[in-house]
């Protein structure tokens, strides 16, 4: 048999891990066609077949769940000498940090730069959106996740609790008038909210924890648009004081409706100790210690 490709393996690997070809091109940053071609090569040379195709993605087959319980050791080991360098060689390689879209946009983004600048050889990828990336599965070195995994080969632990509370503009507030407590919410208001049925979270439902029977008129999938509307004057709610508190467009009629969440900082158990991923988690632990009246202001 011909000498096997590591960058075959690599790729045979990332599609296990993903369960899709897309995803797994993602990660590594190759085209679905190279991809496949790359996971024909293999097959042709183990001559068997590795994934069955089904509606959902790609699923092992008996020779490739075979393949992985040999290539993942390898790839654990492979990991682990790219490491050995140490803080001396610097870090290199890529991290993949996945956040939510707000704590990615207004409290993250804006502080990564110093990051990098301490590591120029380092790739970081900061995925800030509606939903999070695997750790368990590979798809992101770091999460930062809204609850703690109930499954999965991860370490998990809380990061931080954060405040929420309703936020809307003295404008808004004086043509519709300021709510004296949240059940004036129910009469005259224009709630600003989640889309129920694309919420990718349970904790992102916020109103009826502010009065019994609350729902948005106004229902958008971003909060960076639900921030964008409530800034504009089109209504009042419920924001992370992270946010809300960094615009001075915005003022809070309620303050004492006040919500907490938790952040909770996820890694996967064979990787949380390489070097660039331990640095990404020490930063965005000191960032969070720093800050933490943004967060949880008193």
């Amino acid at each position: 048999m011909q000498t096997l490709n590591w960058n075959d393996l690599q790729v045979f690997l990332a599609i296990a891990q993903t369960g899709q070809l897309s995803k797994a091109g993602q990660a590594l940053r190759v085209d679905p066609t190279t991809m496949g071609r790359r996971l024909r090569r293999l097959e042709a040379r183990l001559g068997a077949t590795l994934f069955e195709q089904t509606r959902l993605g790609q699923v092992l087959t008996e020779a490739g769940e075979a393949l992985l319980a040999r290539v993942e050791p390898m790839a654990q080991a492979a990991a682990q000498i790219e490491d050995q360098g140490g803080p001396a060689a610097g870090l290199s390689g890529l991290l993949r940090i996945s956040v939510s879209e707000g704590f990615g946009t207004w409290f993250l983004a804006s502080r990564i730069a110093e990051f990098a600048a301490a590591h120029p050889a380092l790739t970081i990828d900061l995925v800030a959106s509606s939903g999070f990336l695997s750790p368990s599965k590979r798809e992101a070195d770091i999460a930062v996740t809204l609850s703690r995994p109930k499954a999965g080969p991860v370490i998990a632990r809380k990061l931080s609790d954060y405040a929420l509370t309703l936020y809307a503009t003295p404008g808004y507030l004086d043509r519709v008038g300021p709510p004296r407590d949240p059940a004036d919410l129910a009469h005259g208001h224009c709630l600003v909210g989640y889309v129920p049925d694309l919420l990718y979270a349970p904790e992102l439902r916020y109103l009826d924890e502010v009065h019994p029977g609350l729902a948005p008129q106004l229902r958008l999938s971003s909060i960076n648009a639900q921030h964008r509307l409530l800034a504009s004057g089109g209504g009042i709610g419920v924001l992370p004081c992270f946010i809300g508190d960094a615009d001075p467009a915005l003022v809070a009629p309620l303050p004492q409706c006040r919500i907490v969440r938790s952040f909770w900082l996820v890694t996967h158990q064979d990787t949380h100790q390489l070097a660039r991923i331990r640095a990404g988690r020490d930063w965005i632990d000191a960032l969070v210690h720093h800050h933490r009246d943004l967060l949880l202001p008193r």
